[in-house]
């Protein structure tokens, strides 16, 4: 402010010089961002359980972003996104809340149609935008809320904080869906394998016995000389202690085991690639001085007595 300005002052004598000093450096100065704790959202478990109580979904997610700011104002943003229900219309279904009251007129205009609309890509969350019964619901709350219009009935498009936090918030809800929807897919696809492989298990049965029959006629008539094993599968042919039923039988528990593995080896890999991993930690064993290991992880420690 230089030399000739004092703390104790008055207003009266500031000069025009002064004043317009004092206004930029307060547009320059950097004022901490404000604290979300007085803001009152709803809740992830508020919010989940209104859905399943109005909609009855198949799958839903929800989320709570932490507190932001915009324009010096806190503001939380909270989400859920539901697949399936009763009652429920094709299409995106958009529910929005300020403040926890309901938002019901000019939706088209609103932040939250708008990236549900245009900015978010259902299709690569495995979800069908026009014909899956998808229910979005944006709760914004802030200490001031950035409504448009005298009838404050919808919020503007044009603050990006907020915008990008509803379409965060969105993805994060549709990040939670599609792994859901990946597994219920893959289910239904080892179901269909299962069912196929079972279709041709009579065929199959038939052709190999047939194969066997044939062989085992071929094997007594030129005494063509086998393997030991291959040789002894032949006689029990011969002998009716292999019979059709048996090998259907052995078919039918080759298709469960192949089954099981492979639901195995997925849900292995699923867990592996899904779950967050911690490093676990082993100290040193020093006989002298005590007679248990530690393995120690962020979250826990568990003590190994010998």
């Amino acid at each position: 402010m230089g030399p000739d300005f004092s703390p104790k002052m008055s207003v009266k004598s500031l000069t025009p010089q002064q004043i317009v000093r004092i206004h930029q450096l307060f547009r320059q100065a950097k004022f901490d961002d404000p604290s979300g704790d007085i803001l009152s959202p709803a809740g992830e478990y508020n919010l989940r359980l209104g859905i399943i109580k109005e909609l009855h979904p198949d799958m839903v997610a929800t989320f709570s972003g932490s507190a932001q700011v915009f324009e010096g104002h806190p503001f939380i943003v909270e989400a859920g996104v539901s697949v399936g229900g009763k009652d429920v219309k094709q299409g995106l279904n958009v529910f929005r809340f300020a403040n926890r009251i309901p938002l019901l007129f000019e939706q088209g205009a609103d932040v939250v149609t708008r990236t549900a609309m245009k900015r978010i890509n259902w299709n690569s969350y495995k979800i069908n935008q026009t014909q899956d019964k998808i229910g979005v619901f944006v709760s914004i709350v802030s200490t001031k809320i950035p409504f448009k219009g005298t009838g404050k009935e919808y919020i503007g498009d044009d603050i990006s904080e907020i915008a990008s936090a509803v379409k965060t918030a969105i993805q994060q809800c549709c990040n939670q869906l599609k792994s859901k929807i990946v597994k219920r897919i893959h289910a239904r696809e080892q179901q269909e394998r299962k069912r196929n492989l079972s279709k041709y298990i009579p065929s199959a049965t038939a052709a190999i016995y047939d194969l066997l029959k044939q062989t085992t006629i071929v094997h007594a008539s030129k005494k063509r000389r086998f393997r030991d094993d291959n040789a002894d599968l032949l006689k029990q042919v011969s002998v009716n202690s292999l019979t059709k039923d048996t090998f259907r039988e052995k078919l039918a528990q080759h298709v469960e085991k192949v089954d099981y593995e492979m639901g195995l080896e997925y849900a292995t890999q699923t867990g592996v690639n899904e779950e967050p991993r911690e490093d676990i930690y082993i100290e040193s064993l020093d006989e002298d001085k005590k007679n248990f290991i530690d393995l120690q992880s962020p979250i826990f420690v568990f003590r190994l007595y010998h």
